[in-house]
């Protein structure tokens, strides 16, 4: 069985509803995940942006959300989990926009992807406070048991 991750409110390849992106409430989606590996220990999830800032023309992948210590038992995150709460003892790291908290799609032109990635780790990492994305995949190195992902797509309206 392999990890596969899913959303109740956006499929693969499909839309992010507006609820989520910068031009609705930006709150996080709920996400699903199943088929993680037995020896699992936590989870991390990263999404990120390799089209900012213009598709036609990236210079960068941008974090939008870095959570991690999510515990093997964890299986879904709700909607708004980053301003809501988490599940007891996840954490989450520093996005683009220096915060530790989930930051929507924003595209400054044209259709971006957002990476929705979900890592299952042998282990719990240390308090790493509020990680970078560089810093969070140092940690993980060596760790990662098995990953999903899954895409949704954003084009601005402001």
């Amino acid at each position: 069985m392999s990890l596969i991750l899913t959303s109740p409110v956006f499929t693969n390849s499909g839309t992010i509803p507006k609820l989520y992106t910068c031009d609705g409430d930006d709150i996080s989606p709920a996400l699903q995940w199943s088929g993680a590996p037995k020896a699992a220990q936590s989870f991390v999830l990263i999404i990120d942006d390799p089209d900012a800032p213009d598709p036609k023309a990236p210079q960068q992948t941008w974090v939008h959300w870095l959570v991690f210590n999510i515990a093997a038992t964890t299986n879904a995150l709700a909607d708004d989990a980053s301003k809501r709460g988490l599940p007891r003892g996840a954490q989450q790291g520093l996005n683009d926009w220096k915060r530790a908290t989930y930051g929507g799609p924003c595209p400054p032109i044209g259709r971006h992807r957002y990476f929705h990635k979900l890592y299952a780790l042998d282990t719990m990492l240390a308090d790493l406070r509020e990680p970078t994305k560089a810093q969070l995949l140092r940690a993980m190195k060596g760790h990662i048991l098995a990953e999903a992902q899954m895409v949704g797509m954003y084009q601005a309206t402001h």
